[in-house]
């Protein structure tokens, strides 16, 4: 824990919990940072788009641990804890915050780019990791923003897989 006036700390929320936890904690005159994205979803034929975590279950606060009373964190509505060693807070490597905020666009959101965005279906793919590793499989589609379903020939016949987006590349 450095004394160096105030760091930012990351802190534990409850599931689903970040936007609670940030506005009670804002409340309490703690800067507050909770990064979020876009997220496409789907559900009985519709399409939306929800503002979402970008680290879900963790926000990031701004103290000051030698002039500000941060214990109280732990006991905030939407928080579960502050992350630490021995009882104490632990903070961020200098300058993580401000590099994220330069990764955020002009509307404050991060923009996530699928690594499976540049294949369409039919395209030739090649498995890089798992039970499938070096396998060649056709794209079929994209499950969400980080999962792929591939098509790969095994015992003679079309067998559906779907895998995390990362662990193919074009064949």
């Amino acid at each position: 824990m450095s004394n160096a006036g105030p760091r930012w700390y990351v802190v534990q929320t409850q599931p689903n919990g970040e936007a609670r936890a940030a506005a009670h904690l804002e409340q309490q005159g703690f800067e507050v940072y909770a990064p979020r994205y876009l997220k496409t979803t789907r559900h009985a034929r519709r399409v939306g788009v929800v503002k979402a975590p970008l680290f879900p279950r963790y926000i990031f606060v701004r103290i000051d641990v030698n002039a500000q009373q941060w214990r109280v964190i732990n006991s905030t509505f939407g928080v579960s804890q502050i992350v630490g060693h021995r009882g104490l807070p632990v903070a961020v490597t200098p300058g993580v915050i401000e590099t994220l905020r330069l990764g955020q666009g002009a509307d404050g959101f991060f923009k996530l780019e699928s690594s499976a965005a540049r294949f369409r279906a039919g395209d030739a793919v090649r498995i890089r990791a798992g039970a499938f590793d070096d396998c060649l499989g056709i794209f079929e589609a994209r499950t969400d923003s980080e999962r792929v379903a591939i098509l790969l020939d095994l015992l003679g016949r079309k067998v559906r897989v779907v895998l995390g987006a990362q662990a193919i590349e074009a064949a």
